[in-house]
């Protein structure tokens, strides 16, 4: 079975509300209709790229293609796992992302996410992104966490805070000829220890492993 070479297709993590786990190619077309939809509201922007406002059948493939070329340029020391999320119905919800580049120096991740506009509101991206801290901490052995987000994104910048992670400085970027802020975020491990969190159950993590350059300690 492919799983056998790819053991990443085993991983689940699950919350109270959740499972994120790499979708299969059936999974993969409604992941990406869900992204058609819409995963922001008229008059936000809070990616740099466009790809979320660009025609129905470009954001698709950007959707399916994103998944391709992340497992097929994986090394352990640079890697991004970007796990769909999907209810305990099954039905999907958006993705989460997990990455790092030289974790078993470095021993810190960084994440990304999104979701389907339908779905905003709920909690669900503190969550999701609750479960993949999980993994790299409890499960990976991280020392770090960091994000980022536009100082205008609220709600990305809402489950950072309410996460636990501190203020790292900024960086500033010009799009479209205008400076766009971004506040970065870290997070340290005895920090993600005493903040209080969603219970996260990790599955099929062990043959994985290797895949991270993770050596849990």
């Amino acid at each position: 079975m492919i799983a056998d070479y790819w053991p990443l297709l085993g991983l689940r993590l699950r919350t109270p509300r959740l499972e994120l786990r790499l979708p299969t190619e059936e999974e993969l077309v409604g992941l990406a209709e869900v992204a058609v939809t819409g995963i922001h509201r008229s008059g936000e922007r809070p990616f740099f790229s466009r790809w979320p406002e660009r025609p129905a059948a470009e954001v698709a493939r950007t959707v399916v293609q994103g998944q391709w070329r992340k497992r097929g340029a994986w090394k352990p020391d640079h890697w991004a796992l970007e796990l769909a999320v999907f209810d305990h119905d099954g039905q999907p919800l958006g993705t989460q992302e997990l990455r790092a580049e030289n974790f078993a120096g470095l021993r810190e991740v960084a994440s990304s996410s999104w979701l389907g506009v339908g779905h905003h509101g709920h909690g669900l991206g503190t969550e999701m992104r609750s479960a993949v801290l999980h993994l790299a901490f409890a499960g990976l052995g991280a020392d770090y966490a960091v994000s980022a987000s536009f100082v205008d994104s609220a709600a990305s910048l809402s489950v950072s805070r309410k996460l636990g992670y501190r203020p790292d400085g900024i960086t500033r970027d010009v799009r479209d000829g205008r400076v766009l802020v971004t506040q970065r975020f870290r997070m340290a491990r005895d920090e993600w220890e005493r903040t209080q969190r969603p219970e996260v159950t990790v599955t099929g993590l062990e043959p994985c492993l290797e895949f991270f350059g993770a050596d849990p300690r």
